[in-house]
């Protein structure tokens, strides 16, 4: 019998076989398919098998082991996007409070050098010493000072300027000296004013400036007209009566107007001086210099009506420095009103974080094969994102090869590892950061054996 014979003789018992292995008019639609699929396997084989024994030249085994193969295929997707730790301001919970922050609205939103953040009403309120920061401005106003270190005039204190010493006295407030006869410029006449917040100092200047107390008082309500501060009242120029009052909203304007003033913002950042004729002064702003505190006055008329006004300067890493400008009135003492502004402080410092938004080597997605081999989408390099509270973070994953980012696609005709296929970025606020997307792992080659009984996957490539 020859080759062919024997050849054909298979076939046919092949074929034999594979009619009688089921009786169609019995099987279920499920056997039917499995027994077309093994018959479709067996004439594969077979026809591997005559392709061997044959080697008809040029045939399948030269075609089948060199075809091209199908590019592997993938997917990924962008990693769920991480969210910042909620940040909780600490407002003061006593009284009322109000805070602006300016050179970080990227972060912290077009409103933040307005009013950022408040507590408690806006109804006018007591204000104590902080008038005498609007007395210092409505002075130099009308008698204003070439700089910071201008002396000005000389001021020479007469009898009446010496009985106001003993007038504060009796009413409880801080006094200076004053002797009759004794001379002083109007620049340390301003810091006895503001530093240790003299009250006699106080009314002996504003009468200096516009030559009585009535005068003062009505250039003080033009000033405050045309400053916009409608809920300020202003009686007298030391702040001891109660009548003299303002709302939070006002005293942020105060204080921005006090902080752009170069003599009071220099007096205001001054622990002590020392002044001839008043000697040693020290501020009264016992937080100077702590937590960026820079100014700027304390206001304090007894038990719930402790006030302070301040600025400060704080460091925000990569945000930049953050100018602030703050109240707190109403509060219960001067600890208190202390301790709940550096809380706040602290808390606005403490808002802006590094958010961690990938980890090198981070899976995203697979490549496969029609053979079974794999490789991994991996983020290339650990990120991070500076960022403010939980502001929103996107994510965009752009990787070319696949249809679209997300998508099962191509990938590459032979992808190798840590082979560059894309990029992912993230973004939040003003930050934007990036890394490359690769491939982690080998793509293995199908063995000759898939190859051979796969004809039907070949050739595609």
């Amino acid at each position: 019998m020859t080759t062919q014979d024997r050849t054909s003789d298979g076939f046919s018992d092949l074929a034999q076989w594979m009619d009688a292995e089921a009786d169609p008019a019995a099987e279920s639609p499920e056997d039917a398919r499995r027994r077309r699929r093994r018959r479709r396997t067996v004439w594969i084989v077979a026809l591997v098998l005559v392709a061997i024994v044959v080697g008809v030249p040029g045939g399948y085994v030269a075609w089948a082991l060199n075809a091209p193969l199908p590019p592997p295929t993938g997917s990924a997707q962008a990693p769920a996007v991480p969210v910042g730790g909620a940040v909780t301001l600490a407002l003061p919970s006593d009284g009322a409070s109000a805070i602006s922050v300016s050179g970080a609205e990227a972060y912290l939103g077009p409103d933040a050098s307005g009013i950022w953040a408040t507590s408690g009403t806006d109804e006018a309120r007591p204000i104590g010493s902080i008038s005498k920061l609007i007395t210092a401005l409505v002075v130099l106003d009308a008698k204003p000072l070439a700089s910071a270190e201008d002396p000005g005039p000389t001021l020479t204190f007469d009898e009446a300027d010496n009985d106001l010493y003993d007038k504060y006295y009796v009413m409880g407030a801080t006094i200076a000296a004053m002797p009759t006869g004794s001379a002083m410029s109007q620049h340390d006449a301003l810091a006895t004013m503001l530093l240790p917040s003299a009250s006699n100092y106080a009314e002996a200047v504003s009468t200096w400036a516009f030559g009585s107390q009535g005068a003062f008082v009505s250039a003080t309500r033009r000033w405050l007209a045309e400053n916009g501060m409608t809920g300020t009242t202003i009686v007298e120029p030391t702040g001891i009566n109660p009548r003299n009052s303002s709302t939070k909203t006002d005293l942020l304007t105060l204080g921005r107007l006090a902080a752009a003033q170069p003599v009071i913002a220099q007096l205001a950042a001054t622990n002590s001086l020392t002044v001839p004729g008043a000697g040693v002064l020290h501020n009264t702003n016992d937080l100077l210099g702590e937590s960026g505190i820079t100014g700027l006055k304390t206001g304090n008329l007894g038990e719930n009506s402790y006030n302070l006004l301040y600025t400060a300067t704080l460091d925000a890493g990569p945000a930049g420095p953050l100018s602030v400008t703050g109240v707190s009135l109403g509060g219960f003492s001067h600890d208190s009103v202390n301790a709940g502004v550096l809380a706040l402080l602290a808390s606005i410092r403490g808002g802006f974080h590094d958010v961690t938004v990938a980890t090198a080597g981070q899976r995203i997605g697979t490549v496969r094969t029609e053979w079974g081999a794999t490789a991994a989408i991996v983020i290339d390099e650990d990120r991070s994102l500076y960022t403010w509270s939980d502001t929103p973070i996107t994510v965009s994953l752009r990787i070319p090869a696949l249809d679209a980012p997300g998508a099962a696609g191509p990938v590459l005709i032979a992808p190798e590892d840590g082979a560059v296929i894309g990029t992912i970025t993230w973004t939040a606020g003003p930050n934007t950061v990036e890394s490359d997307v690769r491939i982690e792992g080998t793509i293995e080659q199908p063995s000759e054996w898939w190859r051979l009984t796969h004809p039907g996957q070949l050739g595609n490539g």
